[in-house]
């Protein structure tokens, strides 16, 4: 919440809780009543992307969000070194608000204007106006509306919700007054309806569009530095046309600096680049390994384990593992695919929580492995061979303390004489 909250600072399904998904519950019954009436024939191209293009930003979402928690929990590229605070965990827990809006957004659109009804899948010049427009008013309004949002009277009333997370996720990017985000809203449909009111839109470039839009803030938003240097080395021009991490990151931690919304062009026009921006995208790009001195070896234990992982979904890990969330069986196919993925790709244990106590530094590890596969006799070597590799890495790297959890615990005779002294 702001400082001094505005008018319009909550959602308006905001009173609705988890049930705020009911707002698109008219156009899903317009939905089912033209295929009862008229058939599949009756539905166009747009209409029938309008589900599918919001299940998609779901997904782009959640997987920027466990990639970018799997990478903090490493720590290796890390940019503001703090922890999250609980309040900012509650506070970002409603990042598909936004979606919502965007789908309430997309039916209105087919409604009120015949064009949108008639898109083709592809048009080249469509796209190519839908990307300048993006490059010049989009980048150029966002950046003085930015600077607005940053003055005392706005800044205090809407703007000051967003910077209230200094340790950014990447759904920080989307955590803003209703208010606020109706603007944004309105801005990004420039480079959408232009082209539509021209009669040159195309259903796929609409796609695009915001798929970039979800790419740019959810990588920009993150705590850890992974923009490749090679990409401004073969195209030194780049640095102006495209973000970082780290020059976000100095937006939240400064306030002052660095207004751009992906292009950072006008920040050097009007000298509102922060002088420190290289050199923070120097230091965390290269980076430090951190050397914990506790790590506690587990596995992932059944199927439904794997959403209770930091790098899973936060609505299911923050209920207990006997009570599941009545959308499980929805999503148990994605279970199927991390359990498949963990055996195939799975060469060596991964971090999955780092915790800093005082002065005491701990890291869990898990192995790519569930209960079900240490009965199996056959996979018996693999899991032996993974235990062997994370431990003998923990002694490597000087770690202090090492715990088996779990089923690990089985193997401790074998190793027990293969360690440092100073695990004992």
């Amino acid at each position: 919440m702001a400082t001094r909250p505005g008018p319009l600072t909550e959602w308006p399904w905001q009173w609705m809780g988890s049930f705020k998904y009911l707002v698109l519950a008219p156009a899903a019954l317009h939905t089912a009543h033209r295929l009862v009436t008229k058939g599949w024939g009756d539905m166009n191209l747009a209409y029938a992307t309008m589900l599918p293009a919001l299940l998609l930003r779901m997904i782009h979402n959640q997987i920027w969000i466990s990639l970018s928690r799997h990478q903090t929990a490493r720590r290796k590229h890390i940019i503001v070194d703090r922890s999250l605070e609980f309040d900012q965990v509650d506070r970002e827990s409603s990042w598909d608000d936004q979606i919502i809006f965007n789908g309430l957004f997309f039916y209105l659109a087919y409604v009120a204007v015949p064009n949108v009804s008639q898109m083709p899948v592809w048009r080249t010049e469509g796209v190519i106006i839908t990307a300048l427009l993006h490059i010049g008013p989009v980048e150029f309004l966002y950046y003085w509306f930015h600077r607005a949002l940053h003055h005392h009277f706005l800044y205090s009333r809407y703007h000051s919700h967003h910077h209230a997370s200094i340790v950014t996720e990447p759904i920080t990017s989307v955590i803003h007054p209703f208010a606020e985000q109706v603007v944004y809203f309105l801005l990004f449909s420039i480079p959408t309806m232009t082209p539509t009111f021209m009669g040159c839109g195309s259903v796929l470039a609409v796609v695009l569009y915001i798929t970039y839009i979800d790419f740019m803030n959810n990588m920009g938003h993150c705590n850890f530095e992974l923009v490749p240097k090679r990409f401004f080395h073969a195209f030194p021009p780049l640095k102006y046309l495209m973000y970082t991490p780290s020059f976000h990151s100095l937006h939240h931690t400064q306030f002052r600096t660095n207004y751009s919304l992906f292009m950072p062009f006008y920040d050097y026009i009007y000298n509102t680049m922060d002088n420190s921006t290289d050199e923070l995208y120097e230091r965390t790009l290269k980076g430090t390994e951190e050397t914990p001195d506790l790590v506690h070896l587990t596995h992932m234990t059944n199927l439904r384990s794997t959403y209770h992982l930091r790098v899973g979904i936060a609505s299911i890990a923050s209920r207990p593992s006997d009570n599941p969330v009545w959308y499980m069986w929805m999503i148990w196919p994605v279970a199927w695919l991390s359990m498949v993925l963990a055996w195939v790709y799975g060469s060596s244990a991964f971090v999955i929580e780092s915790l800093n106590l005082k002065k005491f530094k701990m890291q869990t590890w898990a192995i790519p492995r569930y209960n079900f596969h240490y009965g199996f006799i056959w996979q018996r070597k693999s899991i032996n061979s993974l235990i062997e590799k994370a431990i003998l890495d923990a002694d490597g790297r000087g770690v202090r303390v090492l715990s088996l959890g779990l089923l690990n615990q089985a193997w401790w005779p074998y190793f027990r004489n293969r360690l440092s002294p100073r695990f004992f």
